[in-house]
């Protein structure tokens, strides 16, 4: 049939992200030409899509010449993974520019040939929505011929029956609006957005299909650092591993989510999350010309690092803007023997105890290297694993939240009397009036670099992965910037307080490595150590 054009019966799975310039592939036709549109997919994202429909297999016999349109292709690296991941929960974020949106937009493609697909993308705001919606449109109409958007609902409905959802989630109680709705596929754009996990962890619950419709369980979330729900969002997604790397999931406690007793699976981790990182530079639509990297580079630094280097280590607001893990993290060595050892605690039943061992170096640099972070562990018991952990050390004293040498009523030792008669011994951590803030101004003075060593004036071993992930979300007091909010997870940042303290800086050339006395010695006449 000389000039009619053929339908495609279908959709290969689809994923991409951003429109790539046209590509056109050319066979033989006998008779007439014949257009396809399709939207390129990596290949391992084929195996979990479900049953799909197959193109009609063409042959030389049959056609003189076949173009494939193609809609949608993801680029290489970081945009290719996320589209490929097959975790349930997975976060596309960093820096500004890397594609995000147009994945996320591209995802739900391989699923609109189904007729059991019900999705869902949502963003903050009404307003914020319109953006994603006019993306959608310059996609889908293309990649799915006969797909309509229902302007009222704001819902696409393929030809297939499948439904994408377009809203948004403001409030906390906004969530009731999906009570009673399932979903196969859920998508929040810009995650950071949203203040706390509340409205992620509830539409959670809202992910629900039959095992006869082949299609995955998925979350789906992009977004730059910063925000004000950068900590959660970090502490979810970043700081349990490194970018990249497929992990159990873990509750707001750190503990990883498993299957409740009773159950036939119980103690299973239950589901799989990853962070995938992008940058600027992973989009060539963008980076090839310098003009956006030109307008990056003219923030200021902290906006810089979060938007140009995708640094989840530093938030507005933050504490600690200073710190850098490219800066202040370092490969554990062999610290020599001779360094000065002495560890900081703060101590919490009901919340968490926190303790950071440190090793000073000749130039006076103080080395974190060795941290315990626990929850719900006696005194006395804390005090044996201590005592555990430094049996091959000299410890030479330890600073503790000097609280615990209230008595507990009329009789009785006190806490840190109680640890001392196991053998380990403290000395009381300084908390009179101002020491909070001059805890806070002599940890900004450590993680300086020293304009004689070129070093910063304090590092910290990467097996320290609390008080890594702690000290860049630590947020300022609103009521007192000169202090870090109390009502933050503090207890690390406590433990280091109390111990930097111990060693105030002196000048470096005050320095005597006979008496290895600069500024601090540990002997205290009252302890005796």
């Amino acid at each position: 049939m000389s000039g009619s054009k053929k339908k495609e019966d279908g959709l290969p799975p689809a994923t991409g992200s951003m429109p790539k310039s046209i590509k056109k592939r050319q066979g033989k036709r006998r008779k007439s030409k014949s257009k396809d549109l399709v939207v390129e997919l990596p290949k391992e994202s084929l195996e979990t899509t479900g049953p799909t429909l197959k193109n009609p297999t063409l042959t030389s016999d049959d056609f003189e010449e076949v173009q494939r349109e193609i809609i949608f292709e993801p680029n290489p690296g970081p945009q290719t993974s996320f589209l490929a991941a097959t975790e349930q929960e997975v976060l596309y974020g960093g820096a500004a520019g890397g594609g995000k949106s147009y994945s996320l937009i591209a995802d739900p493609v391989r699923y609109f040939n189904n007729p059991n697909a019900r999705m869902l993308i949502v963003r903050r705001s009404t307003e914020e929505l319109r953006e994603l919606i006019s993306v959608s449109k310059q996609l889908y109409p293309r990649a799915i011929p006969g797909i309509k958007f229902m302007e009222r609902d704001k819902t696409w409905v393929a030809p297939s029956g499948a439904t994408l959802w377009m809203s948004y989630l403001d409030r906390d109680d906004d969530v009731m609006r999906y009570q009673g709705q399932a979903f196969n596929w859920i998508g929040f754009d810009e995650l950071t957005q949203w203040p706390s996990n509340y409205a992620w962890s509830y539409m959670r619950s809202r992910l629900r299909t039959t095992k006869a419709s082949g299609l995955p369980l998925y979350m789906r979330a992009t977004s730059n650092p910063g925000g004000p729900g950068h900590s959660w969002v970090k502490k979810t997604f970043i700081d349990p591993t490194n970018p990249n790397a497929a992990f159990w999931a873990t509750d707001e406690e750190g503990e990883t989510i498993c299957w409740p007793s009773g159950h036939t699976r119980e103690g299973e981790p239950l589901f799989k999350r990853k962070f995938i990182p992008a940058t600027l530079f992973d989009n060539p639509y963008l980076s090839d010309d310098g003009m956006y990297e030109a307008n990056l580079l003219s923030l200021p630094e902290h906006q810089r690092r979060q938007l140009l280097e995708g640094d989840w280590d530093i938030n507005e607001g933050a504490a600690f803007p200073e710190f850098n893990r490219k800066v202040h993290v370092v490969e554990p060595f062999d610290i020599p023997h001779n360094w000065p050892r002495f560890r900081a605690a703060d101590y919490g039943y009901g919340s968490y105890s926190g303790v950071v061992w440190f090793a000073v170096a000749p130039d006076e640099q103080l080395i974190v290297y060795r941290e315990l972070y626990v929850s719900k562990v006696l005194a006395t018991d804390l005090a044996d694993i201590i005592l555990d952990l430094e049996s091959s050390e000299n410890i030479r004293y330890g600073v503790l939240d000097s609280s615990l040498w209230h008595k507990r009523g009329d009789t009785g030792p006190s806490l840190a009397e109680q640890m001392i008669v196991k053998g380990c011994r403290w000395r009381p951590a300084d908390r009179s009036k101002g020491s909070r803030v001059s805890g806070k101004n002599e940890l900004h003075r450590r993680l300086q670099i020293d304009e004689f060593t070129e070093q910063p004036r304090i590092v910290f071993f990467n097996n320290c992965t609390n008080t890594i992930a702690q000290l860049p979300s630590l947020p300022l007091d609103k009521n007192n910037p000169e202090d870090v909010d109390t009502k933050s997870e503090d207890h690390i940042y406590d433990a280091l307080r109390y111990g930097i303290m111990t060693r105030p800086r002196s000048n470096l050339f005050d320095y005597d490595s006979t008496s290895q006395r600069t500024g601090f010695q540990a002997s205290d006449s009252t302890f005796g150590y």
